[in-house]
């Protein structure tokens, strides 16, 4: 059984950083593909950041891209999502979710994923 637990988030002023963290037991990182999510109230989770399995695949929704960057620590079997510039509108609860058998074409579809992360605040102050 794999385990995500996301850690990092917390309150920062528009135009800082936070630096997510998802660590994984029961499957090694490297060995599966690890996605960020995040959710507001009344919205349905929205695709973040993806580390494909392998680890050498990223991919990044629009309106993060340049400013959050998706990377992996075997020796921790975790996954970070490093977000700078951070911006109101990037105030949500960001979830890690793992599936080491999705394809290519569903990356992007929360549906997909067998196991998620409890989840961890972001709060950006304008």
């Amino acid at each position: 059984q794999v385990q995500l637990v996301e850690s990092g988030g917390g309150l920062v002023q528009a135009g800082g950083s936070l630096r997510l963290s998802c660590a994984a037991s029961g499957r090694s990182v490297s060995g599966t593909t690890i996605t960020w999510f995040r959710q507001t109230p009344g919205k349905e989770r929205e695709f973040v950041a993806c580390l494909r399995r392998g680890g050498t695949n990223t991919y990044y929704t629009d309106s993060v891209k340049g400013r959050f960057t998706i990377s992996k620590d075997n020796a921790k079997n975790t996954v970070h999502l490093q977000m700078n510039s951070l911006k109101p509108e990037d105030t949500a609860v960001y979830y890690c979710a793992e599936n080491a058998r999705i394809i290519q074409s569903e990356l992007r579809n929360p549906l997909q994923y067998d196991n998620w992360g409890p989840g961890t605040q972001v709060t950006v102050s304008s």
